[in-house]
């Protein structure tokens, strides 16, 4: 029977082991190094996590949130969603935690509360215009509407009760889960531009996709 020389034989084992020692264990993924890393990984286990922030102590009627705490292992990532009269402290709520490890797995290792009434993605953009004192025809793409970064955007239901709010990214853009019904997104006043923007009402229909939603912010240039 034919085999190896010595030397080629211990050269394939070592390659064996270190392609085994870096794969890690079954499932894991990158190393994870901060809480904001964990958070992001358990975040990602649910399409109902979509747009929620950390936990403000100073916010009021925050329904949607995620607290990070670190543990010998990796991290303890809580994710709680809360909605029925949210400004005085949400009548309803459910509470996920999970076990994020450094090596990057995640584990569901507890869920309790009130059942989450069937939610559905509502996302979409928050841009502030003009951006050139004048237009032209056609529009020169250099004078396109920018982003808006860091607007509060607060939802109420048809009784005008807020059940959520969110914050734009840096691209302006926002996403946040909701149950079936009819809502208005109400702009809260940014610094930089001049006043609100308009009101956006629209519909959630269970089982079909909303349409994106525009939040147009005014500059004042003219």
């Amino acid at each position: 029977m034919n085999t190896l020389p010595r030397s080629i034989a211990l050269v394939l084992v070592a390659a064996g082991l270190l392609l085994a020692a870096c794969s890690g264990p079954p499932g894991s993924t990158a190393a994870v190094t901060d809480g904001a890393a964990a958070a992001r990984l358990a975040l990602a286990q649910d399409r109902r996590f979509d747009g929620i922030g950390p936990y403000d102590e100073k916010a009021i009627g925050q329904a949607a949130w995620y607290k990070v705490a670190e543990t010998a292992d990796g991290w303890t990532v809580t994710i709680r969603i809360g909605w029925g009269d949210c400004p005085a402290g949400c009548i309803n709520e459910h509470l996920w935690t999970y076990a994020v490890m450094r090596g990057g797995r995640v584990t569901l290792t507890g869920e309790r509360g009130d059942p989450v009434p069937n939610q559905q993605p509502v996302s979409g953009r928050a841009t502030a215009g003009p951006t050139c004192p004048v237009e032209r025809n056609p529009p020169d793409p250099a004078c396109a509407p920018r982003p808006v970064a860091g607007a509060v955007l607060v939802i109420q239901d048809r009784a005008g009760a807020e059940v959520a709010r969110v914050t734009t990214g840096k691209d302006g853009r926002f996403s946040v889960a909701l149950a079936p019904g009819a809502y208005r997104l109400v702009p809260q006043r940014v610094a930089s531009l001049m006043g609100a923007a308009r009101p956006v009402d629209f519909q959630v229909e269970a089982g079909q996709a909303t349409p994106p939603l525009e939040v147009s912010y005014d500059t004042g240039i003219r």
